[in-house]
């Protein structure tokens, strides 16, 4: 048997792991900065790139797609070339994938601060950095498969099978969630509309969680916990149940995340069946991975390695018991917009994507760098810091969420809300903010700590950028499945089989969810008072999507009955037929506002704006003084009506055509509405003389952002008739 020498391509990897460090350390500072922000919400006042509402979806795409990503590739390159017995097919692909992933990250890091946003949750890049998502993507894809077909190993591992269905998924997903229409380099228009919109995003959203934090981890965990452990994986048979139910029930699940909204009942009922259902493959890889240490639990009291890895496990049963359980209706009515949800959402990264990240990369250094770990006690040291960061991260905001769901939905005897004020639930759970905060510290103080060990480390090694190989050629293609030979066992040495049956298994639960809801008419009843919203009041909504207001604020008011007292009548699907993209949100830092149309002044919205605590004392929002300062750019509304006209919003040619004259004449009325305040008229008017006399250009109040945002508060939900509440909303900011 010829017996062939190679290079394993350690570069590579070496670079994914140094990317990862780094840009571990700048999205979970950005996320404690975040976390300061609700203690101290003034902390960056003025600074409008530095806002809570534009920084939050930078942390969010940093530590998913600059941390965890660069992990996942690092991973996998490291692990496929060994499984296959083969230096990656390309190394310009290998070097294409590494610096376009960067670039896009570091695009992501310029965009995001300056408001350009397509403001859907782990989408909110805009078209050009989509398409490069996609091309940088394939790249991957393809070098992934040119590997395999380039194996000297006939059988494809369970990692791999992982991988594949990563590659897969994330591409279907990325590329229908990102179908927008450009109006100008930096702004688009979702192509979807309202409730549509609403389910392809959290089709992607739930699926982003399932196909890019779970899926290629769980490929990592089937190869990096076996080699640290030095045992086999318990059970075969398991990862092959294990990764066939798990990639066809997950991609099911994503109405989860919209239940009591105006989705279909059949397509929410459908995410429920299939969530509760995805308990039993999670499940399945959770025991199949801890299981593979028996016999090796000595070795992890000692090993920090291990520590990291069965926390990281265990940190997975956690989630995925958990996210079964919210997707139940009635435990979800409870813990939907509250911080029971932000408690979830981090168990998952911190403990199963962080600290199977972080083992990994305890385990690789040293053997890329031939050498041994520069402190143990170091390792041991961030385990545990770590540990307890998660810890007083996760609990108090689990009592954060039940606090907020018990204090939102009490009455008191006479049917009046018991908390009618929201700033009443807001200041209860002030201390789970500051013991949060306190459990990032400690999160990060354990990352910073890793990064110093593994500078150490890798000065004290000697690197092998090309690492010698040997492996038998693998000469003879197998075809035909041989005599005894199980059809599974025939698929694993077949690539291309086995990632069309991936595609086919998470394609059919998206088609029978979304076609249906997109092509049947009679899922979005429409409503014939709604109508298109006025050239003004559509910049004051992308103002609206720039500042990450749909962070902190939902629009979806559910059919309960606290939710009606309190914020006005429920959500009806119609409402949002002309939402480009829909603004529903996920979270209630702040009061939905749905129904915030004609509730308030405008005098009390431009003050609001300005300094929030002056209207709400004790609120926690931060103050956007900016919009009342700067000029609003009009240069892109004929564009942007006429994408809405191919979108198929219903303006006319006279629309489009009368565009500025129609919103000078809407800016004017609520120019003349703020002069109603004395104050503001003999401060305003003040303004104007001191800019005349100093030769300084005055920009006029009708001509200023905050009136275009006016004009789309006030907008909000008077397009149907509301009933009338006990609840004035003007007590819920």
């Amino acid at each position: 048997m010829e017996v062939q020498q190679f290079y394993y391509d350690n570069k590579i990897v070496k670079n994914f792991i140094y990317a990862t460090l780094f840009w571990g350390i700048v999205g979970m500072s950005v996320g404690l900065l975040l976390a300061f922000m609700f203690i101290f919400p003034n902390v960056t006042d003025g600074i409008s790139w530095l806002s809570f509402g534009r920084l939050r979806p930078l942390h969010t795409n940093a530590v998913i797609f600059a941390f965890v990503g660069n992990a996942i590739f690092a991973g996998v390159y490291y692990s496929t070339q060994r499984l296959l017995k083969a230096r990656m097919y390309s190394d310009a692909l290998s070097k294409f994938n590494f610096w376009g992933w960067q670039a896009i990250i570091v695009a992501a890091a310029i965009t995001l601060p300056l408001g350009y946003s397509t403001s859907k949750e782990y989408a909110e890049l805009e078209w050009p950095i989509d398409i490069a998502i996609a091309l940088v993507w394939v790249a991957f894809g393809a070098n992934l498969i040119g590997t395999m077909i380039k194996r000297r190993q006939r059988h494809l591992y369970v990692a791999i099978w992982f991988y594949l269905a990563t590659f897969v998924t994330v591409a279907v997903l990325h590329i229908f969630n990102s179908l927008e229409l450009p109006v100008s380099a930096l702004k688009s228009y979702s192509v979807y509309a309202g409730v549509q919109d609403a389910l392809v995003q959290w089709w992607y959203g739930h699926n982003a969680v399932a196909f890019f934090l779970t899926t290629p981890f769980l490929g990592l965990m089937y190869y990096f916990v076996p080699k640290a452990a030095n045992r086999p994986v318990y059970s075969y048979r398991l990862s092959i149940v294990h990764f066939w139910s798990l990639i066809f029930i997950y991609i099911w699940a994503g109405p989860h995340h919209l239940l009591y909204s105006t989705l279909p009942e059949w397509a929410q009922n459908l995410g429920v069946a299939f969530s509760i259902m995805l308990i039993a493959p999670s499940w399945g890889g959770m025991i199949n991975g801890l299981l593979t240490l028996r016999g090796a639990w000595d070795k992890v009291r000692t090993d920090a390695t291990l520590k990291f890895m069965v926390v990281a496990i265990t940190g997975y049963g956690m989630a995925t018991f958990e996210g079964p359980m919210l997707s139940l209706k009635n435990v979800n009515a409870i813990a939907h917009f509250s911080d029971w949800i932000i408690a979830h959402v981090h168990v998952g990264a911190l403990a199963w994507n962080g600290f199977l990240a972080f083992g990994m990369i305890y385990w690789l250094v040293p053997r890329m760098f031939k050498t041994s770990l520069y402190s143990k006690g170091l390792a041991n040291f961030h385990f545990w810091i770590g540990t307890l960061g998660i810890i007083l991260y996760a609990l108090p905001m689990y009592v954060a969420g039940f606090t907020q769901a018990l204090m939102w939905k009490e009455f008191n005897p006479d049917g009046t809300l018991a908390y009618g004020n929201f700033l009443e639930t807001v200041t209860e759970i002030m201390p789970m903010y500051w013991m949060r905060a306190i459990g990032g510290s400690l999160y990060i103080i354990g990352a910073i700590v890793m990064v110093y060990n593994m500078v150490a480390t890798i000065r004290q090694g000697t690197e092998v950028a090309d690492e010698l190989a040997e492996a038998p050629a693998l000469t003879k293609i197998l075809k035909r499945r041989i005599a005894g030979e199980t059809f599974h066992t025939w698929l694993e040495r077949k690539p291309v089989q086995l990632t069309l049956l991936a595609t086919v298994a998470i394609l059919i639960g998206g088609v029978i969810q979304i076609v249906p809801t997109i092509l049947v008419k009679s899922n979005i009843p429409t409503i014939t008072s709604v109508k298109p919203y006025t050239p003004l009041e559509l910049e004051g909504r992308d103002l609206y999507i720039r500042e990450g207001c749909v962070g902190c604020h939902s629009q979806m008011v559910r059919p309960f009955r606290s939710e009606v007292e309190r914020y006005g009548e429920y959500a009806k699907a119609g409402e949002f037929v002309y939402d480009h993209p829909f603004l529903w949100g996920s979270k209630r830092t702040g009061p939905d506002l749905l129904r915030v149309g004609g509730k308030y002044s405008d005098n009390w919205h431009l003050n609001h704006m300005y300094d929030p605590q002056s209207t709400s004392s004790g609120s926690i929002m931060p103050a956007y003084q900016w919009l009342v300062r700067d000029k609003l750019d009009r240069s892109d509304i004929t564009g942007k009506l006429k994408a809405m006209v191919a979108l198929g919003v219903p303006y006319t040619e006279a629309d489009i055509a009368n565009a500025n004259e129609n919103m000078d004449a809407q800016a004017l009325k609520i120019e003349q509405n703020l002069y109603s305040d004395p104050d503001f008229a003999s401060n305003y008017e003040a303004d104007k003389a001191s800019a005349k006399e100093n030769g300084e250009n005055f920009v006029n109040m009708r001509d200023r952002e905050i009136v275009a945002l006016i004009a789309y508060l006030q907008r909000l939900g008077t397009d149907i008739k509301i009933k009338e509440t006990n609840e004035v909303i003007s007590q819920n900011e």
